[in-house]
């Protein structure tokens, strides 16, 4: 695939996710949440059959139906669920690694600027407002929707990919609902589009969540809008319409490389840059 497909599978693949995720993910002890299926294969099979690579599918798109597939196309879908963004910009990431490779990838988020606005006393930290990732329209059949003692649904992401059951890429991101995409399309640019991980990072951004336009970064629109749009796509600049953020995400990463030596990339230019670095202890 030329860069233009490969972006424009991203795009619905993405869509069809969120779709997925609005109908049945929320807290898994006060829901039940098809995790089987949805991590199935010929459920994700079924749900690829629906993109088409000579143009966009109308936005939003359905869930697919998890309680019948066969991974033949083509599939049936489930009645539409209503997906709200609430998520905020105060949230950080953090990948380490240590000189015996051992890898953490770790996302904490107090949701909003100050958090809830409360400090433990004695520790000095600040308490999320998190309440605000709930549904903020009730329904009885909405999974996310608020119950007392229930975790509202995340977007968080910390990711660690394995090759031959060795660590070869730990990623993670804040940026809301933009946290997923800005890790998929990472792992796009540097497994699928070849591109090194400082590359992978830096590259312009897009944010496709399942909406009538996808928001994007303008050096995005610039590079790949015309290519995109005539398959359909309605980009807008993030700036614009992602009131959280003019930037999407801002990621940390680590690659590991067959020879042992890693490479530890971060956020040129997003949100201030990021912090990529190599603390060696003393002895």
């Amino acid at each position: 695939m030329d860069s233009t497909q490969a972006l424009h599978h991203y795009f619905e693949a993405s869509s069809l996710a969120f779709a997925d995720r609005g109908k049945y993910v929320g807290d898994p002890a006060f829901v039940n949440v098809p995790t089987a299926a949805l991590t199935d294969p010929l459920f994700g099979k079924e749900r690829a059959c629906l993109i088409d690579p000579t143009k966009a599918l109308p936005k939003p798109v359905a869930p697919g139906d998890v309680s019948s597939y066969d991974g033949v196309c083509p599939g049936g879908a489930a009645p539409l669920a209503r997906e709200h963004d609430t998520e905020n910009i105060s949230t950080t990431n953090l990948t380490v690694s240590d000189r015996w490779g051992n890898v953490a990838e770790y996302t904490l988020t107090i949701e909003q600027t100050g958090g809830s606005g409360m400090v433990v006393p004695g520790r000095g930290f600040l308490l999320n407002n998190e309440l605000t990732d709930f549904s903020t329209v009730w329904s009885a059949s909405d999974p996310n929707r608020i119950e007392a003692g229930k975790r509202p649904r995340s977007s968080m992401s910390p990711t660690i990919i394995l090759k031959d059951g060795k660590p070869f890429l730990a990623l993670g991101s804040p940026g809301g609902s933009t946290i997923i995409t800005t890790v998929l399309q990472t792992i796009l640019n540097r497994v699928d589009l070849g591109m090194d991980v400082s590359q992978a990072i830096a590259a312009p951004r897009a944010a496709p969540r399942n909406g009538a336009t996808v928001v994007a970064e303008p050096a995005f629109i610039s590079e790949y809008g015309a290519g995109l749009t005539a398959l359909g796509h309605k980009l807008v600049p993030s700036g614009d319409s992602f009131t959280s953020a003019s930037e999407i995400g801002a990621e940390t990463a680590i690659e590991f490389r067959p020879d042992g030596s890693l490479v530890a990339a971060a956020e040129p230019v997003r949100r201030g840059g990021g912090s990529a670095m190599v603390v060696s202890p003393t002895r």
